[in-house]
C-alpha cells in the first residue's frame, strides 16, 4: 500500500502536465489522460488569452516507405524502452500518405496480436467529448462559460467566484478528487465497484480550496465532473445519451461510446496497470471507469479518433457542417501557458508546439490524438499499459518519437511530472 500511496491516479491528461491522464491518486485516466493521472503542477496563469507558443513551419515529412522503416523502428525502440505489450500508431495526411501499424500482443497470456480494429479505453480524452458538449449548450444560449459554478451546482467551494470557463480551463483550485488516499483505497480494494458523480466530488470538497478561481493552472478531474452534471442538468439527458445524440451521431462516430459500468464491446485489447493497491502489475481490462465519468470513461477506436482529432481541433464535423460556431471554437482553443514550455491548454484541450489535442490514460490504457492544423495532420497513439517508464508516460514517448521524424519543427515533448504526493 506504501507504494501505491506514492503514485497519483493517472487519467490521461496531464501526467505529462499530464497530458490526459486519469490517473489515480491517475476518465476518460481517462479517466479521466483522466486521465484522463492526473494533475500538473500549479504556475501562475498568463494574461488571459495568450496562446502558448507554437513553432515555425508548417509541414509533415511524406511517408515515404524509407521514413515509414523509420517509423516502425522509432516504435519498436519505445516499446522495448518502455516495456510496453502492445501499440497501434496510425498518421494521416491528405497529400503526404498514411501509416497505420499495429505492434505487439493485446494478451500477454494468449499472445493475440495487436490490431488496428480493438476498442480501447480512452481516460481523460473524453474530456474532448465532455467540453464539446458544454460548448453545444453555450452556442444555443442555455449556458454561459463565465456563468459561475454555482447557479447550476450548489455546495462548490467558491462555486459563487469559479466560473465554467475556468472549469474547462483547468484553473479553477479545486482539489483533484484522484488524489485522495481514501479514494485510492476505495478504488484498488474493490477496482469493479461504481463511483456516482457526487461521491466523487465528496472526495473533492473534504479538501481545502488550493488557490483563487483563474489564479493558476492545475490539472484537476474534479472539474470535468462539475461540468458534467451542469450538462446534464441543462439538457435534461444523461451525460451520455446528450454526447451521444449531439456529438457522437453527427459525425459518424459508430465505435465510441460513454458506458454505464465496465461494459467493454469486443474485440479490445488486455490492460495492464500498476496502479494497484500493491504496486504490482495487474491486468485493469473488467475496472469500472466510472470514476472517471466525464474526466474519462469513454471508450473509442484508431478510426474514430482519427475522425474526432480533426473535429475536435476544427470546430467542424466531417461533412463540413459546424459542430461548433467559429466564435466559441476560438475560445476553445486559446490556450494560455502552462508549466510546461511550449504547452498550451485551452477549453479541455492541449497546444503542444502547435498540435491540437489530448491525451489519455487509466489504469491498463493510454491514448494520444492529436492535429496538427498547419499540415491537417493526425497522430494517434493506442497502448494497453499505463506504466510508466522511468517517470514518463508511454503515450507520450511514442509521441515525441514520432513527432520527431514525421514534424521536427512541431515536436510532441510533453514531459511527465513526478508522481510523488
Amino acid at each position: 500500500m506504501a507504494h501505491a500511496r506514492r503514485r497519483r491516479l493517472r487519467d490521461g491528461a496531464v501526467a505529462a502536465l499530464a497530458v490526459g491522464m486519469l490517473a489515480v491518486p491517475a476518465a476518460g485516466g481517462s479517466a479521466a489522460a483522466l486521465p484522463p493521472s492526473t494533475t500538473a503542477p500549479s504556475t501562475t496563469a498568463p494574461t488571459a488569452g495568450q496562446p502558448s507558443p507554437s513553432p515555425s513551419g508548417d509541414d509533415v515529412r511524406a511517408l515515404t516507405p524509407a521514413v515509414q522503416r523509420q517509423l516502425d523502428g522509432a516504435v519498436r525502440q519505445v516499446m522495448r524502452e518502455a516495456r510496453v505489450p502492445g501499440v497501434t500508431v496510425g498518421i494521416w495526411t491528405p497529400d503526404k500518405g498514411q501509416y497505420v501499424q499495429s505492434f505487439g500482443v493485446a494478451d500477454k497470456s494468449t499472445r493475440q496480436p495487436m490490431s488496428p480494429d480493438l476498442y480501447t479505453r480512452i481516460g481523460s480524452e473524453t474530456k474532448t467529448f465532455t467540453v464539446t458538449a458544454l460548448l453545444e449548450l453555450v452556442d444555443s444560449g442555455k449556458a454561459g462559460l463565465d456563468d459561475p459554478i454555482g447557479k447550476y451546482i450548489s455546495g462548490v467551494p467558491n462555486g459563487d467566484r469559479i466560473t465554467l470557463r475556468q472549469l474547462a480551463g483547468m484553473r479553477s483550485g479545486l482539489f483533484n478528487y484522484s488524489e485522495d488516499d481514501d479514494f485510492f483505497k476505495a478504488l484498488t480494494s474493490d477496482p469493479e465497484r461504481p463511483f456516482t458523480p457526487r461521491q466523487l466530488l465528496d472526495y473533492s470538497f473534504g479538501h481545502p480550496v488550493l488557490f483563487p478561481p483563474g489564479a493558476k493552472f492545475d490539472y484537476s478531474n474534479t472539474n470535468l465532473i462539475l461540468l458534467g452534471l451542469v450538462i446534464e442538468k441543462v439538457s435534461g439527458r444523461p451525460l451520455g445519451e446528450y454526447i451521444r445524440q449531439t456529438i457522437l451521431e453527427p459525425a459518424g462516430l459508430r465505435h465510441t461510446l460513454f458506458p454505464q459500468g465496465n461494459e467493454f464491446p469486443t474485440p479490445h485489447a488486455q490492460g495492464y496497470t500498476d496502479q494497484t493497491a500493491t504496486g504490482r502489475v495487474e491486468n485493469a481490462t473488467d475496472w469500472n471507469p466510472s470514476w472517471g465519468w466525464a474526466a474519462g470513461a469513454m471508450i473509442s477506436d484508431l478510426e474514430d479518433l482519427r475522425v474526432w482529432a480533426r473535429t475536435v481541433a476544427t470546430g467542424e464535423l466531417p461533412d463540413g457542417s459546424t459542430l461548433i460556431s467559429p466564435a466559441t471554437q476560438k475560445q476553445r482553443l486559446t490556450t494560455p501557458a502552462t508549466p510546461i514550455p511550449g504547452a498550451g491548454y485551452g477549453l479541455g484541450i492541449f497546444d503542444v508546439q502547435g498540435w491540437i489535442g489530448h491525451n489519455g490514460s487509466l489504469p491498463g490504457y493510454e491514448t494520444l490524438t492529436i492535429y496538427l492544423p498547419s499540415a491537417r495532420a493526425t497522430v494517434v497513439v493506442l497502448l494497453n499499459t499505463d506504466i510508466n517508464a522511468k517517470g514518463e508516460e508511454p503515450s507520450t514517448l511514442f509521441g515525441d518519437a514520432i513527432t520527431k521524424i514525421i514534424s521536427p519543427d512541431h515536436v510532441f515533448n510533453l514531459p511527465a511530472q513526478p508522481t510523488a504526493k
